[in-house]
């Protein structure tokens, strides 16, 4: 057995990334994210069992990634509307730094193989915005609604709004981002 290497997973990590953004998860290859990662294809067999493992892995990497980085200066005790305002302006820092994993995000969740990652492993990355989300509910604070209807008026207006192709006009600029997010607090709100 081989012993894995930091730097050659990280490598792959980024290849991969890099490569589904450039050409899609379809044309992008074992042997081509390999070639980009700068190891021989077999190396991509000692961390992944398979291409569909590899590309999972990479989309729940980046997932944790996000979930660590919204939450690092996550405080429950300050109001709920504070704390989604705290998390809403992390997700733009975390998208506007690292904007090829967004992308990648995007592409991965539209595609067929959303399917086959643990939405549960993800969900545990933001279990306590899911608890603020209940405490806000429990409260009369948030609407009593499904958690996806929650999550699709609080969060992917940022997604849309970081998205050139669908807002290329958008200025991330603090005054804009602060519209953005009241007008999406306002449709969760009671």
């Amino acid at each position: 057995m081989r012993v894995k290497d930091k730097s050659k997973q990280d490598a792959l990590f980024m290849a991969t990334v890099n490569l589904v953004n450039e050409i899609g998860f379809v044309a992008s290859s074992v042997s081509k994210i390999a070639n980009k990662a700068g190891v021989s294809p077999a190396t991509i067999y000692v961390y992944y069992k398979n291409k569909e493992d590899l590309l999972v892995s990479t989309y729940m990497a980046i997932k944790k990634n996000l979930g660590a980085e919204i939450l690092g200066n996550f405080n429950e005790s300050l109001p709920i509307r504070d704390i989604f305002r705290n998390v809403w302006l992390n997700i733009f820092s975390y998208i506007s730094k690292y904007p090829q994993y967004f992308q990648f995000v995007e592409q991965f969740s539209n595609s067929p193989f959303s399917d086959l990652m643990n939405k549960e492993e993800v969900e545990k990355s933001y279990e306590p915005l899911i608890r603020v989300m209940q405490k806000g509910i429990e409260q009369k604070i948030i609407k009593d609604v499904d958690y996806d209807i929650l999550i699709a008026f609080m969060f992917y207006p940022i997604y849309n709004l970081s998205n050139k192709r669908l807002c290329a006009n958008f200025i991330k600029n603090k005054e804009n981002i602060e519209t953005a997010f009241t007008l999406a607090w306002d449709a969760i709100k009671l």
